[in-house]
């Protein structure tokens, strides 16, 4: 038996199959811990062995700790995209929640690949909450400092040449001074908005700190690698919780946009960009080129290959992102294999994917000027 959990704010729409795909039970339970001890009677009630859900991360968070902790049953994240294809292959259907259940509980039936439920518990879930509350800060920084921006740009044409940014206390300082005496509404709400840049400044410092700490706290060989600092090492972490979940390094490429999309058809072979995939991930993958190319590295040198070999500069920094997806992947597998203390030293040998075409991208040693070709 296999079932199927469309998760909602305070319900849980709950599909058991059986192994032709015929629903057996469908039912809907609420989402509190009543709701969870139904659940668990009711999935050993009739012995289901597999249980996929949609929406583990967010409504369905609770309902997946406890199936995961209770144990006897292998519990995987169901992508809402496959449940809307499943359901558009039944046309006239509609949408409801049981009906999304049964289809998401035949997804979890024909599809081994799908990977694990992430469990918002433990160090990983602490180090992804510090590094989603410094993303809203940044955010809320950003947002903030674009509109006082185009304040001073209207009450002090060319403030610019003196404040460049408002992301730093000396500027932010300078901003003030530049409208000390002046008593308009505008100047008066533009000081408001100068000391909550502020604050946001200060606050944005001190949860890098924290994360920074809890970072130190784990052995892991991701700040070792080149353009990986520990606000970056701490993203994946905690997005990842734990690489077990993907079964190959071609999977965790998939799961984080940097596999390449097959757009073949007649005699045209061609691929194109992933746009799906883990974006938090994906974002960290370019910083991480980017900080690559810009440096005297042996991804710098990779991505000069794939110019001279007639890529496009898009084409070639995805290359390289792949590349450096691999090499986290087996970060990530020596870590587990065998934990290390952090090294401070950012030019660490390793190796990704396989043999000598997967060598870490690492710093080039100082007498090393010219790139490979």
């Amino acid at each position: 038996m296999l079932a199927g959990i469309d998760t909602h704010k305070d319900t849980l729409a709950v599909a058991v199959i059986d192994d032709g795909g015929r629903p057996v039970v469908v039912t809907e339970l609420a989402n509190t811990e009543t709701g969870f001890d139904a659940l668990g009677e009711l999935l050993a009630r009739h012995q289901v062995q597999r249980v996929g859900i949609e929406g583990s991360g967010n409504y369905g968070r609770g309902a997946a700790v406890r199936l995961v902790l209770t144990g006897g049953i292998e519990v995987v994240e169901v992508p809402p995209s496959l449940t809307s294809r499943e359901r558009t292959a039944r046309p006239g259907a509609g949408k409801t929640d049981p009906g999304d259940a049964v289809a998401i509980a035949r997804i979890t039936a024909r599809e081994p690949g799908l990977p694990p439920v992430r469990l918002p518990i433990g160090q990983a879930a602490d180090l992804r909450a510090l590094c989603d509350y410094r993303t809203q800060l940044v955010a809320e920084r950003t947002a903030l400092a674009s509109r006082t921006h185009a304040e001073l740009h209207g009450l002090r044409p060319g403030y610019q040449a003196s404040v460049p940014r408002l992301t730093g206390p000396t500027f932010i300082t300078a901003a003030k001074d530049l409208l000390a005496g002046d008593s308009s509404v505008r100047a008066q709400l533009t000081r408001r908005r100068l000391v909550r840049l502020a604050e946001l400044t200060a606050e944005i410092q001190e949860v890098t700190g924290l994360i920074t700490a809890a970072v130190g706290q784990v052995p892991t060989g991701l700040t070792a690698l080149y353009g990986l600092g520990p606000v970056s090492a701490a993203t994946i972490l905690g997005e990842v919780a734990d690489i077990r979940r993907y079964r190959s390094r071609h999977a965790f490429a998939a799961a984080n946009g940097t596999a390449p999309i097959p757009a073949s058809s007649g005699r045209s072979s061609r691929h194109r960009l992933n746009r799906s995939g883990n974006r938090t991930l994906n974002r960290v993958l370019y910083t991480m080129a980017i900080t690559q190319i810009r440096a005297d590295t042996e991804g710098r040198a990779y991505y000069l290959r794939k110019r001279a070999e007639g890529k496009t500069g898009r084409e070639a920094l995805r290359c390289l992102k792949r590349r450096l997806s691999d090499l986290i992947y087996k970060t990530m597998h020596d870590d587990l294999a065998a934990p290390r203390q952090l090294q401070s030293a950012a030019g660490e040998d390793g190796e990704c994917g396989s043999g000598k075409r997967d060598a870490a991208l690492r710093p080039k040693p100082a007498a090393r000027q010219a790139l490979s070709p």
